[in-house]
């Protein structure tokens, strides 16, 4: 288990329980060093001040910000420190709400919260069942280096997580991105439908990142002198090319029953839908409008009715 990034106190009304912060996730990135070509020597970064060109230390390096073009103040930690932040060591929960009016897009980095000490077993069980019973997650505001931030509790398994989250004017509004308006047929959503359908599971558990896998396997290979095993992957689609859209979906249906383990060709067929049922009066009106001609070219002498 790693270490706590954090330690204080979950509190709700008059409920306080201590905590530590345990990170949820860990960095399984490949990280590759700058180097220099000709004799492959380590490349540093340095802190340089833009004026004199001196290098400097991390004791000579301060904190600044920019009031305007030519103008740059001081910030100390002391003041910073001082400002008043009231959740500077507590999660301070301010609403529960459920879970689905949550956008996910706000919600960020993951850590677990662990009982600090016997003290905290109880309340700390108290919160997890209740939040478990309402089906409901809990806001918070919380503090971490020098910024108030907003959070989510939700319960995993027999412990509660606490995931960062962006403040509303935090999140850029989408609607600039959409797409023109284009025309879809009612058989390439069913389609689509049908697809969604049998590419569903349960859970996501058993996925793997085949790139770092392959990037591992290349960096073995060279570090012991052989060629790297060659890496099964499928061939990327050209940019660009116009895809016929019922094609490529009963195609990667066939894909995803074949990789199930299932048999046979996949056909598209059309899902029960209500709207059989709304193109009923259509029908009507079109024999209507069919009666009526023949009606009128009945009383028409030398008209004869046209077909429908």
């Amino acid at each position: 288990m790693p270490r706590p990034i954090w330690s204080g106190a979950i509190s709700f009304g008059l409920v306080t329980i201590p905590i530590k912060v345990i990170s949820a996730t860990e960095n399984r990135n490949i990280n590759f060093h700058q180097v220099h070509l000709d004799d492959m020597a380590r490349v540093r970064t340095k802190k340089v001040c833009d004026i004199d060109g001196q290098t400097l230390d991390w004791d000579d390096i301060g904190r600044g910000y920019e009031v305007s073009k030519d103008t740059i103040v001081e910030v100390t930690d002391a003041e910073l420190d001082s400002m008043p932040l009231p959740t500077a060591k507590a999660i301070e929960i301010v609403a529960f709400v459920p879970v689905d009016s949550i956008d996910p897009i706000r919600v960020g980095a993951g850590y677990y919260l662990q009982a600090d000490g016997q003290v905290a077993a109880k309340p700390y069980t108290l919160l997890r069942q209740a939040l478990e019973r309402s089906s409901k997650v809990a806001v918070a505001k919380f503090a971490w280096h020098n910024r108030e931030r907003l959070g989510l509790l939700r319960v995993v398994d027999r412990a509660i997580a606490l995931h960062a989250m962006h403040w509303d004017d935090e999140i850029r509004s989408p609607e600039t991105l959409a797409p023109k308006a284009v025309e879809l047929t009612d058989d390439e959503v069913d389609a689509a439908i049908q697809l969604l359908e049998t590419m569903a599971r349960d859970d996501i558990n058993d996925y793997t990142d085949h790139y770092r896998e392959a990037v591992e396997e290349m960096l073995t290979a060279k570090a012991e002198h052989r060629r790297p095993k060659p890496v099964e992957g499928e061939a990327p689609q050209e940019d660009g090319k116009v895809v016929d859209l019922m094609a490529a979906l009963t195609a990667s249906m066939e894909s995803a029953r074949a990789a199930r383990g299932e048999t046979g060709d996949a056909t598209v067929h059309d899902l029960p839908k209500k709207r059989a049922a709304k193109k009923a009066p259509a029908k009507k009106t079109a024999a209507k409008k069919t009666a009526a001609k023949k009606a009128t070219a009945k009383k028409t002498p030398g008209r004869k009715p046209r077909s429908a």
